[in-house]
């Protein structure tokens, strides 16, 4: 017998009758002889709707208010969810986040989940009952209701799976699994059957929108085994797992994008010890996150050229902040461009090879590519580029790495 956590986003608890289909994949682990928690997300579109609500009663709401009024949508699909697993004579109840209890920090919207007490819920999963547990919120000191911020529901699944001891965490989604790349972009993608977490927390964090970052970034702390799998294809998925369980590294793995990318660069700025901690530090106190940075000395050393990126969603913010310390800075020119995108190579594998970035700047170089920014890790090798360009460098790279379905 193993315990088994298996989550449910918002396209698989779609509607009713989706939801009855949930119920009928739970109830194959129950008839096998496993302990199961279920995790559900809120119906595909409540989410968005509850928030639109939210802001079109009160401007500067209270975040507290907020918490309670985004976490009902969950509460609905775990109700919903137990009930069609009574009907199918499997004995089930829903749970709420403080019910069980799951204690978070009291940073509302983006609450940091602190501690789990399962101590009712195993007891009960012995007997056969089936926990359905409604995702992304948890309980705050005061009692009040706080969420993970949005894919939190991820973060709900392997936090229980790693306070249930459980032998795996399956996240059911509108996907297959991982793929090399999205397949939406590039027809010769192919699925994965394991990836490290490593790699996954580079691709999520780069892009990929399989799963949610802290989600693997807790898996990983706590080595839960997480499985990524269709709701509505039976097939295996991807497993995301040690790398010792991968018995050889791809050198690379996958391939990663995001469009949600903006260029800033501040032109002629007086080169000063303290120069990028003026520039950063007003962007940070605003809460915009600054990600690759590149630093252009002048010959003389008296100017310094500072290019870096943010969400795309911040540009006209960070602008905007920049302005304002335009007399500290004393910078020369403000240029931001929204149409750039990021492409990141990933895998564990180029810890023990060569050339990985050479082939990737050869490549685009060969398709007339220009790349603005980059930046590095252990596993990683990104660049900015043209936004007009991505399609054409995903495949290409994608070729070029051997990543190309037979």
């Amino acid at each position: 017998m193993a315990r088994i956590v298996q989550k449910f986003g918002g396209t698989s608890v779609a509607d009713v009758n989706r939801i009855k289909a949930v119920a009928a994949r739970v109830k194959r682990e129950v008839d096998a002889g496993h302990q199961v928690i279920v995790v559900v997300s809120a119906m595909a579109g409540t989410t968005n709707q509850l928030v639109s609500w939210v802001n079109e009663t009160s401007k500067l709401h209270d975040a507290r208010e907020y918490d309670s009024i985004v976490a009902s949508g969950e509460q609905i699909t775990a109700g919903l969810t137990a009930l069609a697993l009574q009907e199918l004579g499997v004995p089930a109840r829903s749970w709420l986040g403080w019910q069980i209890p799951i204690r978070t920090d009291d940073s509302h919207g983006k609450a940091r989940i602190e501690s789990i007490d399962l101590s009712e819920i195993r007891a009960r999963a012995e007997t056969g009952e089936v926990a359905v547990v409604a995702g992304f919120q948890g309980v705050a000191d005061g009692e009040r209701i706080t969420t993970l911020g949005r894919g939190g529901s991820d973060t709900s699944a392997v936090a229980l799976a790693a306070a249930f001891e459980a032998e795996r965490c399956d996240i059911f989604t509108d996907v297959e699994g991982v793929y090399t790349t999205d397949p939406r972009l590039v027809s010769r993608a192919r699925k994965l059957d394991k990836i490290t977490y490593e790699e996954m927390l580079e691709m999520a964090s780069q892009g990929a929108k399989v799963l949610q970052t802290r989600s693997v970034e807790m898996a990983m702390n706590h080595r839960v085994r997480v499985q990524v799998l269709s709701s509505f294809v039976d097939a295996p998925g991807t497993l995301v797992v040690d790398e010792e369980e991968i018995v050889e590294q791809q050198v690379v793995s996958g391939i990663a994008y995001s469009r949600d990318e903006a260029k800033i660069t501040l032109a002629g700025v007086t080169d000063r010890p303290g120069v990028a901690a003026a520039i950063f530090g007003p962007l940070a106190d605003a809460n915009i996150n600054v990600d690759m940075i590149v630093q252009i000395v002048s010959r003389d050393g008296t100017t310094t050229d500072m290019t870096f990126t943010v969400p795309k969603a911040d540009a006209a913010k960070a602008v905007k902040v920049l302005e304002n310390a335009r007399p500290v800075l004393s910078f020369h020119e403000l240029i931001a461009d929204t149409k750039v995108a990021k492409i990141s190579v990933i895998g564990v594998g180029m810890r023990s090879h060569v050339g990985v970035a050479q082939k990737m700047f050869q490549t685009l170089a060969e398709r007339q590519i220009n790349i603005q920014v980059i930046s590095t890790s252990e596993i990683k090798v990104a660049v900015l580029i043209a936004e007009e360009y991505l399609e054409l460098a995903l495949r290409a790279l994608h070729t070029a790495y051997g990543l190309d379905t037979a």
